[in-house]
Formats: structure tokens, sequence, C-alpha cells
């Protein structure tokens, strides 16, 4: 005897509200704590009364901070080994081109044997990256 219907089938559909839930939980965290991530190295640039540039896209970064520590982005690096890391970096890319920035107080001849050894890793195009005059940020208390 057969009573009703038949109740024994698995459901064969999937109940997405959880997943869309979860999700936009996810995608609520990951908005907040993004820019608690996006951390540098801390130099005060010189400031100059040149333009900004404008970029398209990311470039690379080499940054020597206050204690003459240098970082490629975001990574130390020490300055004898810094021609080669930055050879293999660019290895294959069509433009060579980076970015210095220096802490104003780092001694002239430091700088100037990073920008040897960024043009001895075969990089054609060095900028300098400063502060324009008109645009002083605040400084934190």
């Amino acid at each position: 005897m057969s009573m009703g219907g038949n109740n024994d089938r698995l459901m064969s559909e999937i109940n997405v509200t959880p997943l869309v839930d979860v999700m936009l939980v996810l995608l609520i965290i990951f908005m907040v704590t993004a820019p608690m991530m996006m951390q540098g190295v801390d130099v005060a640039l010189p400031e100059t009364t040149s333009a900004p540039l404008t970029a398209e896209k990311e470039h690379l970064i080499i940054t020597i901070d206050p204690n003459s520590q240098i970082y490629i982005n975001e990574f130390q690096v020490p300055l004898d080994i810094l021609g080669s890391k930055l050879s293999k970096i660019l290895e294959g890319k069509p433009d060579k081109e980076a970015y210095l920035r220096a802490d104003k107080n780092i001694p002239y001849g430091t700088v100037v044997r990073v920008m040897a050894e960024i043009k001895a890793a075969g990089i054609d195009k060095l900028g300098m990256v400063t502060i324009p005059l008109d645009n002083k940020p605040e400084k934190k208390k």
C-alpha cells in the first residue's frame, strides 16, 4: 500500500542562499582588511617643484630607507645582490623601468651606488620619486 507521495527521493536542487551569505561576508571582510594590509617602507622623500607623473601600470620600486636598507618593492635586499635580483626580476620583460625612492637624509654616495647597481642590472628608465612642494603630507603626531 502506497500512502500519498514518493518522499524517498533525494533532493536534486542546490540551495545557494547559504553560499551567497558566506560569500558576502567574506567580501566585506576582505574589503575592510585590504587597506590595512597596504604597507610599504616609510621614507621621507625629497621635495621638488616638478609635476607628478601618471602611471598606467604598476612599476618596480626600489626604496632606500632612513637606515640605508634597500628594498625591491617591499622585500629587503643587500646592495651586493641588488643587481642580480633586478636582472632576474626583469628577465624577459620588454620595458625595463623602475622608480627609486630614497629618504632625503641618505648620503648621496649611497644613492649613487644603488643607482649604479640598478643601471648595471639593465634597467633602461629610472625615475626618482619625490614629493611636490605644494602637496606636502601632514606629519604624524
